[in-house]
C-alpha cells in the first residue's frame, strides 16, 4: 500500500467505521483522492457536544437521510469527517475525539500531529 493510504503515525490506514458505513468512498475507510472536495480525512467518534456544534454551523449530521444512506450520527458513532469542519470545530472548543488509526496521512496538511494527539479517542474496534 502506498503513502496515500497511510494514517498520521505512519501506519497502514485501518477502517473507521463500517456501522454506520462512512467515508467518502463508502468503503469505511477515511481515504481521499481528488474527486473529494471535502477531503473527509479525519476519523472522529462523535460527541453529543460535537453534534450540536456541527448541527448549528450548518452541519446536521445527526438527522438521518435515507435517500443518501445515511442513518444520522449518535454519541459514539466513528464517521470520516471532513478536515476542514474538524479545525473549525476544534477552534470552538467543540472538537471530537480522533481515531488517529483510521485517519489519513493528509490530515497532517490542515493540523499538527501533536494536536491530533491531543483529541486523540482510546482504541476500540470500528
Amino acid at each position: 500500500m502506498g503513502n496515500s493510504q497511510r494514517n498520521v503515525l505512519g501506519g497502514e490506514l485501518v477502517s473507521c467505521s463500517m456501522d454506520p458505513v462512512t467515508g467518502f468512498y463508502r468503503d469505511g475507510c477515511c481515504r481521499t483522492g481528488p474527486e473529494d472536495q471535502g477531503v473527509h480525512t479525519i476519523c472522529i467518534r462523535a460527541t453529543e457536544e460535537f453534534l450540536a456544534f456541527s448541527k448549528a454551523v450548518g452541519n446536521d449530521l445527526s438527522t438521518p437521510h435515507p435517500e443518501w444512506m445515511f442513518p444520522g450520527l449518535h454519541e459514539g458513532d466513528q464517521w470520516c469527517l471532513c478536515a476542514m469542519r474538524w479545525v473549525e470545530a476544534l477552534e470552538a472548543g467543540a472538537a471530537p475525539e480522533v481515531v488517529l488509526e483510521a485517519t489519513h496521512i493528509s490530515m497532517l496538511e490542515f493540523v499538527s500531529l501533536a494536536v491530533l494527539k491531543e483529541h486523540a479517542a482510546e482504541s476500540r474496534e470500528p
